[in-house]
């Protein structure tokens, strides 16, 4: 059985390890700050011309849709030769104004 000296931890004696003091542990050299890049300033905010497209599309559709209806009876407006497929032309112009904004911030 091992002699277990006083002031040494019992499982320490028991092992046979020695006590050792820990070592300090060494800094990592920190690199110098590199000056970033300026990048360039994201714009923020809508293209000029998105709001103005957007609203002018579905206004449009809209009135498109709505002339053809009050006017279908007689003079056949806006364009007589599509016929019904002027409700086509209407929808296929909202629709537009609204994929529109899904690009709006």
């Amino acid at each position: 059985m091992p002699v277990v000296h006083s002031g040494t931890p019992h499982h320490l004696a028991l092992t046979g390890a020695r006590l050792v003091p820990e070592s300090k542990s060494r800094k990592k050299k920190v690199a110098p700050a590199t000056p970033a890049e300026p990048r360039p300033a994201r714009q923020e905010g809508n293209p000029r011309w998105l709001v103005p497209t957007m609203l002018g599309l579905m206004v449009l559709g809209l009135v498109w849709i709505v002339l053809y209806y009050l006017t279908s009876n007689g003079l056949g407006l806006p364009v007589p030769a599509l016929g019904t497929w002027n409700l086509a032309v209407g929808f296929v112009l909202i629709i537009a104004g609204f994929a529109l904004t899904t690009r709006w911030r």
